[in-house]
């Protein structure tokens, strides 16, 4: 027992200096010291295997050839990797993960998150030994990573999808060099008021989430809000609608109508006409009869020639809002429950950019039914005056009386 411990203490002074190769060797060294039952006392005392030590003594003996200088074992020496072992696995694997096999009728994985776990037992069932680590290790050199969706497909490009984004370019220089007004409109994400969660994250005390409801049922009593904004391109302000009913074109045009009442007359005195910019859909769709029909009755009243330009199908993002407005009441509301029609409306009208963004925003609680039907006696009594270019998207509405 004297002997073990001395080896013990001698092994533990000299085990960080050595590599495998030197400590083999001292092991191997102190059991042929010891003699009988050598091998096993210092195994006992230094934790390695009576198989290593055993080793090493042929290697001090010259039994077997020793490790070449700079080396810690022989050529071919340890335990083989696993791909020389079974050399069908690393196929096999890349199989499974391969992108074409999600619509392979035959493949386990196909509609199946493929995680490492995963893997490794499909790999596993098929005959091959194998660990989730060696998996995810082996995914790393064949080149894979963890990767999420990018949105970079528009769906089929119109062929003059190019040509309308010029046109818009063009009319909104020339109303911006002759003082004229030039707005950006579209609805903003439909959002449940209540103490819901709200996407991003806020500073708070560590430990102290703001805790809010499981699930997102509406409501009854504060419903939803659907959220109509007008950006200004020449004042680089916002204006905001934030309506309760539905978002229809009669609360679209009303929103641009409001904006005209309470901001847009005031800054443009002289104005004789307007440019619209809009996504190809939703409520200020190029082809809802009931928005050319709610914008003949704004033109009428306010006597602007109206002129609207509306962005291809699958284009949306390209409308100056998405990106100078809302993109920033996101930024501004992240990780803060709606809770209330007042905070809303108080988030919104908070937003601010370094490059001097200012927002107002207010609440419509008028009533906006669903399913209004513009006859064609009625279309017959709009002046609408389409472009030579594309018509179906770029026109004026003429106001009935100067």
């Amino acid at each position: 027992m004297k002997a073990q411990e001395e080896i013990k203490e001698r092994d533990a002074r000299v085990a960080g200096t050595l590599d495998e190769r030197g400590r083999r060797a001292v092991a191997a060294s102190e059991a042929l010291a010891l003699g009988w039952g050598g091998i096993t006392a210092v195994a006992r005392a230094t934790g390695l295997s009576r198989k290593t030590i055993e080793g090493g003594i042929k290697e001090l003996s010259g039994t077997v050839p020793s490790a070449p200088p700079g080396r810690i074992r022989r050529p071919g020496g340890g335990r083989k990797k696993t791909v020389e072992r079974d050399p069908s696995v690393r196929a096999d694997l890349e199989h499974l993960v391969e992108p074409v096999t999600r619509g392979d009728p035959q493949s386990p994985l196909r509609w199946t998150c493929k995680s490492v776990r995963k893997l490794a037992a499909e790999l596993c069932a098929r005959g091959h030994r194998v660990s989730h680590a060696w998996v995810a290790g082996t995914l790393r050199d064949l080149g894979y990573s963890l990767q999420g969706n990018r949105k970079t497909r528009e769906g089929g490009a119109h062929p003059d999808r190019d040509t309308q984004f010029a046109h818009i370019n063009a009319a909104a220089e020339r109303y911006l060099a002759a003082g004229d007004p030039v707005i950006s409109v579209d609805t903003k994400k439909k959002e449940l008021v209540g103490d819901f969660k709200n996407g991003g994250r806020e500073w708070r005390p560590k430990g102290e989430p703001e805790e809010v409801r499981v699930h997102d049922f509406v409501l009854p009593e504060l419903g939803r809000v659907s959220p109509y904004g007008v950006y200004d391109l020449a004042q680089n302000a916002g204006w905001v609608n934030v309506g309760l009913d539905h978002d229809t074109a009669a609360f679209a045009v009303e929103s641009i109508r409001r904006w005209w009442e309470h901001a847009g007359q005031a800054r443009y005195p002289h104005a004789r006409r307007l440019l619209i910019t809009a996504d190809g859909g939703g409520s200020n769709g190029s082809r809802v009869r009931l928005w050319k029909w709610e914008l003949q009755r704004l033109a009428d009243e306010t006597g602007l020639a109206i002129s609207v330009c509306h962005f291809p199908p699958g284009t949306s993002k390209w409308n100056k809002i998405e990106h100078r407005l809302f993109a920033f009441i996101s930024q501004n509301w992240r990780g803060q429950p709606l809770v209330s029609y007042a905070v809303i409306l108080s988030l919104i009208a908070a937003t601010t950019t370094d490059t001097g963004l200012t927002v107002e925003s207010y609440l419509d609680t008028n009533a906006y039914p669903a399913g209004l039907k513009v006859s064609d006696a009625d279309m017959a009594t709009i002046r609408l005056q389409r472009d030579e270019f594309h018509g179906n998207w770029n026109y004026t509405i003429l106001p009935h009386a100067a």
